[in-house]
């Protein structure tokens, strides 16, 4: 579906930053990042976090949130991947693994989308069998209408209508990842 917005956007004019319309401003997700970095500060008081940053598109939402904890935080690094250059794959694919064991650790992992819930159904399964303390799920935009997968989250920041989506860590094609708001494509 999204893939025939944005093609058809290129074919007719290539996107472009008026292509782009602002969703959700630079302050608002500054406010809400605070406010999800609170709540986890109080659900792990005293206590070491590790988040788990999903590459590409997560690590503006992961480095932000991480400042905004007071308290031991450390990160890592995962990259899964389920789509294409604009389709949906068949296949789930772990690019690239952890590089330290997160056995009895408390664990965030941190999305910057959860639509289908697909990819985030088959990563959560792996990191539960490798034994962590706590296992959560933190995400920055949610489209529950989307769902097909049943997955649990539990820091939520926005929950947004089903449009194609960029900036603040989410692309096109790799291009708008720096936009420091959350835009959309289309309709």
């Amino acid at each position: 579906m999204y893939g025939d917005i944005i093609e058809k956007i290129k074919k007719e004019r290539g996107i472009s930053m008026e292509d782009i319309k602002v969703l959700i401003d630079e302050q608002k997700i500054q406010d809400k990042v605070t406010e999800i970095a609170k709540r986890i500060e109080k659900d792990y008081e005293g206590k070491e976090i590790t988040l788990i940053c999903i590459l590409k598109g997560s690590s503006f939402f992961t480095v932000d949130l991480a400042k905004k904890i007071n308290g031991n935080v450390k990160i890592e690094f995962i990259q899964v991947s389920s789509y294409g250059s604009s389709t949906v794959s068949h296949n789930i694919e772990l690019k690239l693994d952890l590089k330290e064991s997160i056995e009895n650790k408390d664990v965030i992992v941190v999305e910057d989308i959860i639509d289908t819930g697909r990819t985030l159904s088959y990563l959560l399964e792996h990191l539960k069998g490798r034994k962590p303390n706590s296992l959560k799920l933190c995400t920055l935009l949610d489209k529950p209408e989307r769902r097909l997968y049943d997955v649990k989250v539990d820091y939520t920041g926005f929950e947004i209508p089903d449009k194609f989506v960029v900036g603040y860590g989410l692309d096109v094609n790799e291009q708008y990842r720096n936009l420091p708001y959350i835009g959309y494509i289309g309709e």
